[in-house]
């Protein structure tokens, strides 16, 4: 969200960018890979690098996000090391199951520019004090 209100001629970097949103830089570099292998963010090297985000980035659905990043696999495991002795007869796991694809139903109308429109997007542009150069 942060990348989709940054200007494209001044690009941060993953430093600056886990700094603003107080993510440890370590899980924002496997952040910013993941979100460039799945085409949303361009990362360039060097001076003049820096994060970008793509247009599928800008217009990518949440819900596909979310998905992507997190999975959409069960909530619970019925079937692990030990299995539950309720998983041929349980109503637990369709109903977490239901839940859990409302709860992407409603996300995947969203996009990211959705997210950033106002009174977010200023928000997001002040979370970095820029260094003076």
């Amino acid at each position: 969200m942060r990348l989709a209100v940054s200007e494209a001629d001044d690009p941060l970097t993953t430093r600056e960018v886990s700094e603003a949103v107080g993510v440890p830089h370590a899980h924002m570099a496997k952040v910013v890979t993941r979100l460039q292998h799945l085409g949303v963010l361009d990362a360039r090297r060097g001076r003049g690098g820096g994060l970008g985000l793509t247009e599928l980035g800008r217009g990518a659905s949440i819900g596909w996000l979310v998905r992507e990043l997190e999975g959409d696999g069960e909530v619970v495991v019925c079937d692990g090391e030990t299995p539950c002795p309720l998983r041929g007869a349980c109503r637990l796991r369709g109903a977490l199951r239901a839940a859990q694809e409302a709860f992407y139903a409603s996300l995947d109308p969203l996009t990211v520019s959705d997210l950033v429109a106002s009174p977010t997007g200023p928000v997001l542009v002040g979370l970095l004090g820029r260094r003076p150069e």
